[in-house]
């Protein structure tokens, strides 16, 4: 992840690390390579009121990993705020156990 390089063979819950790394990390619509379903959509909360984003970056973190049959539940959300970014962790319960994620959003 430092080296922002995916390489190499993993599984259960390395490789649920890795995909959750990668729905958070791709912006939904933008290449034509993934599915419509895959990615999230966080271009257009740039600007917006830390409440709504706070709301909306659950929502669709949510609805993102969720789309993955190997996640269950995504919960226990933390929101923090730091200058112009809005920082999230959360824990993703997966199939080969839970794995707790966190993601960035400048505002």
């Amino acid at each position: 992840i430092d080296r922002q390089t995916i390489a190499g063979y993993t599984d259960e819950q390395e490789a649920m690390i890795q995909a959750i790394y990668l729905i958070l990390n791709i912006e939904r619509y933008d290449y034509l390579i993934y599915s419509w379903n895959y990615g999230i959509e966080l271009q257009d909360l740039f600007g917006q009121p830390t409440f709504y984003v706070v709301a909306e970056l659950e929502r669709r973190i949510t609805e993102a990993l969720l789309q993955d049959d190997r996640i269950t539940e995504v919960d226990n959300f933390e929101f923090e705020r730091e200058q112009n970014k809005v920082h999230v962790k959360f824990i993703a319960h997966t199939i080969f156990g839970d794995v707790e994620a966190e993601k960035a959003v400048i505002v």
